[in-house]
């Protein structure tokens, strides 16, 4: 006993006898590592027991497919306004990382108009 908990010898089997029960046991069904870490802590202890708790969570191919996305919903899309006429709403970007021309330019300033999907494509300097 080590202050009212189990001491946990440095024996892999023992301990992965353990987690497996705190981990895949129908009343617990797999919880986070966090969640299974407060759980066993209050009554076992080992060195290293949450940085093993840890790695065998992430191991767990259950808990790895059914991960749970912790974003909220992003909404519903709305289709943008088409233009009514030809170079009304552009849209702007630059090409660069390239290699310094005779002139010097290095980069590419592209402008795309959003009804015709024309383009232009101007050499710039940096």
């Amino acid at each position: 006993m080590c202050e009212g908990r189990i001491f946990i010898p440095d024996d892999s089997v023992l301990k992965r006898l353990i987690l497996e029960e705190a981990h895949k046991s129908s009343f617990t069904i797999h919880p986070g590592a966090t969640k299974m870490y407060q759980d066993l802590k209050k009554d076992y202890w080992w060195l290293v027991m949450k940085m093993e708790i840890a790695e065998f969570v992430a191991r767990c191919i259950v808990c790895q497919q059914v991960k749970i996305e912790h974003q909220r919903p992003a909404g519903l899309l709305e289709p943008l306004e088409i233009p009514q006429w030809k170079w009304e709403q552009l849209s702007v970007d630059f090409a660069g990382g390239l290699p310094r021309t005779q002139k010097g330019h290095d980069l590419i300033w592209v402008i795309v108009d959003r009804l015709t999907k024309s383009a232009h494509f101007l050499p710039v300097k940096l």
